[in-house]
């Protein structure tokens, strides 16, 4: 399957351009190859995304975007293991995990077309200031204009629609850049939207590298906003850079859990095991670091290692399969090396270590220190370390003690306990008796410090992807 990018409602994959092949990363078997955009390409984008906003997208009722949206939600519903099967492809997601990524996006697609109909203004008591008598005061949303929607390759269809769907169900246009690794399913997204009825030019989908079309992208002088989820260090460079454009960055964690001694222990190992090594740890929230209270150390610890030793590792074709491969034999690589650098200053490996191409066995560690790479930095990989703590208070401040703070998980019985410390946590998100890594798409969700700014969740990107106008109206006759 040849791919290239489709802008106002055209493919481009013609002409002398450069081309990539996307392989799964399992088996390395060729899904496609993708013709890649260019800066005209993107500049073609933007310039019709910004005139079809004007000329047709601001002036469409919210009756009509909602039409659309659920409409592409019924599209695909109808067509869930085709996008299933893509995902697993591409990304090497195991099949299970994909099916339950593309429920996820039917639900983001209807929950969008569903605040479509409820983007609400208000009325200002005017006279509730001295000399506010006799005027109206109304403040109404409206749509910012062009969006640029950058995406990552760990849940291509999810992640993507929480950004455009909510820019669409506001009134905007998009222009969408996804991950190189895994266009094929944003490539198909955007004729799916086609198909639903979306007029050429409010989604146009730019394929292409980041520094190529990525960068120029965010410093477009006709893009309104920018929402982001990657790295910390392309976050930081667009932060800088996007000028006036609002901005939604998601770049991460090393989320936090916590397991205090009167905890259901089974139910909070059940949970960890799945949040430290759904899709091999390529999850921002991926349950990271475990902190343990020393009265049940070893209990957990043995429990955590037992659980995890079951997990099957395998094709992501297979019903059966736990864990499947890294995105790319460099990031299997990479997350090895850290291992390795632990294990120098340290550390013990309690299971698993090994890699073999582009799968990394699950992982679980002990003894680590702060100033490893394991624990410090965002692993994104199937790596968990476990580390013991006495007080309430101790374990506060060592979860705390991060650059990020994006989403943790709190195990206790102590209700009084759970809130008292899910206050003091320093994070975007705190689940009690829940893993961090829990997500649905209906709650807002972004981090604080360096895990980013701005909140997804369907309702609160429709607001973010919005702007507050005021309208007054003196009253008084003559």
């Amino acid at each position: 399957m040849r791919i290239g990018s489709i802008i106002n409602g055209r493919e481009i994959n013609e002409g002398q351009r450069e081309t990539e092949e996307v392989v799964n990363p399992f088996n390395q078997e060729v899904i496609a190859e993708i013709v890649l955009a260019n800066e005209s390409d993107l500049n073609e984008a933007v310039n019709g995304s910004f005139d079809v906003f004007h000329s047709t997208m601001k002036h469409m009722p919210a009756h009509q975007r909602s039409d659309i949206l659920r409409k592409t939600a019924d599209l695909l519903e109808d067509r869930k293991e085709e996008f299933a099967q893509t995902i697993m492809q591409e990304a090497g997601k195991p099949i299970v995990s994909s099916r339950a990524e593309v429920e996820r996006s039917i639900q983001v697609l209807r929950f969008s077309s569903e605040w479509a109909k409820h983007i609400m203004g208000e009325l200002i008591p005017m006279d509730a200031a001295n000399g506010g008598e006799n005027r109206l005061g109304m403040v109404k949303r409206r749509a910012l204009g062009v969006v640029g929607a950058i995406t990552p390759f760990n849940f291509p269809l999810n992640l993507s629609l929480h950004k455009i769907a909510p820019a669409i169900a506001a009134g905007n246009t998009v222009v969408f850049k996804p991950a190189e690794k895994t266009p094929a399913t944003a490539y198909k997204l955007t004729k799916l939207f086609s198909e639903a009825g979306i007029p050429d030019g409010v989604l146009n989908l730019v394929i292409g590298t980041g520094s190529e079309v990525g960068s120029p992208l965010t410093k477009h002088e006709k893009l309104e906003k920018i929402s982001f989820t990657g790295s910390l260090p392309v976050g930081k460079e667009i932060s800088q850079s996007a000028g006036f454009k609002k901005v939604t960055l998601e770049l991460g964690s090393n989320s936090p859990n916590i397991i205090f001694e009167d905890a259901n222990v089974e139910q909070a190992v059940n949970k960890l095991v799945k949040g430290a090594f759904t899709y091999s740890g390529q999850i921002c929230i991926s349950a990271q670091r475990i902190y343990i209270q020393e009265d049940i150390f070893d209990d957990v610890v043995g429990q955590l290692v037992n659980m995890t030793e079951a997990l099957v590792i395998g094709d992501p074709s297979d019903e059966t399969t736990d864990l499947g491969p890294m995105i790319s034999e460099e990031e299997a690589e990479r997350a090895k090396q850290w291992i390795d650098d632990a294990v120098s200053k340290g550390a013990k490996i309690l299971s698993g270590g090994k890699q073999k191409g582009t799968v990394l066995e699950p992982t679980v560690m002990a003894d680590v220190q702060n100033d490893m790479k394991i624990i410090a930095d965002e692993v994104f990989a199937p790596i968990v370390s476990v580390l013991p703590f006495k007080t309430e208070d101790e374990v506060v401040e060592m979860s705390n003690d991060s650059i990020y703070g994006l989403q943790a998980g709190v195990f206790t019985k102590d209700i009084n306990r759970a809130l008292r410390v899910a206050d003091q946590l320093e994070m975007g998100g705190v689940w009690i008796n829940e893993m961090s890594t829990f997500r649905r798409d209906n709650h807002p969700y972004g981090g604080v410090k360096q895990s980013g700014m701005g909140k997804e969740g369907v309702k609160y990107a429709v607001e973010d992807m919005t702007e507050l106008k005021f309208i007054g109206v003196n009253l008084e006759s003559e």
